[in-house]
């Protein structure tokens, strides 16, 4: 409202840029980044009229490569209709999914510790099949079509099995190299045999292999580029701490959040978060 009745009276206006944030894991229950969860932030962030920039404020450590790619289609979509700058900040760790999304701007910006990388498809599970024949479990299931009770972790590991995992995981590095390479184009630095093979660095390495653009914060950076008098707008708060944020829920719903927050927490202490 103060912008537009700057403008209504001839006064000249700072340059606004919308801050997107993107924290948590993707598409890990209802606590996770999701395109359905963040569909209206994103288009409340490239609204206003005569954005300067939209930044992308992020601290992930990956999960859905589905979400991480609809959510990064969708803000490229709408940078490329409202002709808007994106820029990307990272937080504590941008990986795997969470670079995937940081690959959605134009510029990277990462701070010299900032955890960056990991472009890779990991599938991780435990075989029971010791523990159940010691308990004297016999485990009983039918199935209709061969590959139905496939990875089963109570029956013992096939290597046909295996073999249709590690394909549909190909196909998913595939997808995760090409946007990457889409993205970055020239900038990337290194020999994709060394850029893409899940594993992660510091921000300052992230820098000299061209996974980012530069490292610094959000706030000097847009008064840089911007000038001192930049006007941020954060689209979409960030979600309470602790349990706070469990109050009201029904038993089932506050035993998912518990479990939502625990696959969280392991999957950002995987990086050492």
């Amino acid at each position: 409202m103060i912008r537009r009745l700057r403008k209504l009276a001839g006064l000249s206006l700072s340059p606004l840029v919308s801050v997107l944030r993107l924290s948590g894991a993707i598409g890990m229950g209802r606590r996770g980044l999701s395109l359905e969860g963040l569909a209206d932030d994103i288009d409340r962030a490239f609204a206003p009229n005569g954005l300067a920039a939209v930044a992308l404020a992020i601290n992930s450590p990956g999960g859905s490569p589905v979400q991480s790619a609809l959510i990064g289609r969708r803000i490229r979509a709408l940078a490329a209709e409202k002709n808007v700058p994106v820029l990307a900040f990272v937080e504590d760790v941008a990986a795997s999914g969470g670079y995937w999304l940081a690959c959605a701007a134009d510029e990277i910006t990462a701070d010299a510790c900032s955890i960056v990388g990991s472009i890779g498809v990991v599938s991780a599970g435990f075989g029971f099949t010791g523990l159940i024949e010691r308990l004297g479990v016999d485990r009983r299931v039918h199935t209709s079509g061969a590959a139905k009770a496939m990875l089963d972790p109570f029956r013992p590991e096939r290597e046909e099995d295996v073999a249709h995992l590690k394909s549909i995981q190909a196909e998913m590095h595939e997808a995760f190299k090409a946007w990457v390479r889409d993205r970055r184009a020239s900038r990337l630095k290194a020999a994709e045999d060394d850029l893409f093979t899940g594993a992660f660095w510091t921000g300052a390495r992230a820098l000299e292999l061209g996974l980012i653009d530069r490292t610094g914060d959000m706030r000097a950076t847009l008064r840089e580029r911007f000038g001192e008098k930049v006007d941020i707008r954060l689209i979409n708060p960030p979600r309470g701490p602790g349990l706070g944020r469990f109050i009201g829920l029904d038993a089932r719903s506050l035993a998912d959040g518990v479990a939502d927050a625990a696959s969280e927490r392991a999957a950002f202490a995987r990086f050492g978060l």
